[in-house]
């Protein structure tokens, strides 16, 4: 899997985070089962082994190292087989919502692989594993295993249960499905363990944090990479409704009055967005570095009327890697917001980390629209 081929010095690093994690159990309860938030295991998970972060994106994937994808947990031990949230689909109950129980979970499984598909591609990973931190009384333990995808001519056993979940099988998992929540649960069953290691919990973590904070040679680091952030809409709006423009975007190939490369696309940069964040990017003459998901470096630029498109130096590049490598869409097929609510994005967060590098990862269904809303 994963764990077992890191070197030792990184393993040794990850479970010192963890115990330090832990042993601050007593700020947030009185139980002897040390206590780990799931952000702050991703954060020890990717500063011990040097992985990227990925929690940011809504994608099947939370962190990922070389191309391995991994979906990071972490949860009670239980009795070893408890279900866990695997997937969220608030953003696409239209499609389900109304469908008898054996149509609405084939077609939850089939987004549920749609999903891992497209982090797949964005990500060119060759494998996605789930790496789970177990918690019990007075220890972590460590469990790993494939994050398979729902084998949907396998599906069975489906049973519907006091109309607010519906649960199911395949050949390799059982999951459930709730219906209020729009939550896909998977069964783990966590035996047997790879690793486990005691947790020591401080009786007064206040005090002793204090104690820290009053040392001379204390040093703090809070620098961040990232100066400024903005997302931006892979959509447009008609008559209230969210469209991908058959002849401008993503589907820009698409457009008249000259010939175009069918990979010839471009992002909307709206007109709200250049207002308020005047000199994010640089000026039209300029170009810059856009870092994609998979780790690549795609000179890119501010293009046509009023810098209201961000596209790729060449102007095949952007449409290759969204349409053909991520999409995998086929030439001369126009994108639709459809597929898009799919696979559970609409939208990209841009992250400025100098005035001329940048970051681009994919946002899921809303997330734009909640950054207008910020804006005021």
């Amino acid at each position: 899997m994963f764990f077992n081929i890191q070197n030792s010095q990184q393993r040794s690093e990850y479970q010192e985070f963890l115990k330090i994690a832990g042993c601050l159990s007593n700020l947030f309860s009185d139980s002897n089962v040390p206590y780990l938030y799931y952000r702050v295991a991703e954060k020890v998970f990717c500063r011990a082994f040097g992985a990227e972060d990925l929690s940011r994106s809504d994608v099947s994937a939370d962190a990922k190292k070389g191309s391995i994808g991994i979906g990071l947990k972490t949860f009670l031990q239980g009795n070893n087989k408890t279900f866990q949230k695997v997937a969220e689909f608030n953003s696409d109950r239209s499609l389900y919502v109304d469908l008898k129980a054996d149509d609405l979970i084939y077609k939850v499984s089939e987004l549920r692989n749609k999903r891992i598909e497209f982090t797949t591609n964005a990500y060119e990973l060759n494998n996605a594993i789930y790496h789970c931190v177990i918690r019990d009384e007075g220890k972590f333990k460590i469990f790993e295993e494939s994050m398979d995808r729902i084998n949907l001519d396998k599906i069975h056993n489906i049973k519907t249960k006091n109309r607010n979940s519906i649960s199911f099988e395949d050949d390799k998992n059982e999951y459930s499905f709730l219906l209020t929540k729009s939550t896909l649960t998977k069964r783990f069953i966590t035996t047997p363990v790879l690793y486990e290691f005691d947790v020591e919990i401080l009786k007064d973590p206040l005090l002793e944090l204090r104690k820290l904070l009053k040392k001379k040679d204390l040093f703090l680091d809070f620098n961040n990479t990232i100066i400024q952030t903005i997302y931006l809409p892979l959509y447009s709006k008609k008559r209230g409704q969210n469209i991908v423009h058959e002849k401008s975007g993503l589907n820009y190939w698409n457009a008249g009055g000259r010939e175009r490369h069918l990979n010839e696309v471009y992002i909307p940069f709206p007109a709200g967005i250049r207002k308020s964040f005047i000199g994010f990017f640089p000026d039209r003459q300029t170009s810059f570095n856009l870092k994609l998901p998979n780790g690549k470096i795609m000179k890119s630029k501010i293009c046509q009327e009023n810098g209201k498109a961000l596209m790729s130096y060449s102007n095949r590049d952007l449409g290759q890697w969204i349409l053909r490598d991520v999409l995998k869409l086929k030439e001369g097929t126009l994108l639709t917001y459809d597929k898009l609510q799919e696979i559970g994005i609409d939208s990209v967060r841009i992250d400025k980390i100098n005035n001329l590098d940048f970051e681009i990862n994919f946002t899921g269904i809303g997330v734009y629209d909640k950054f207008l809303g910020s804006l005021g």
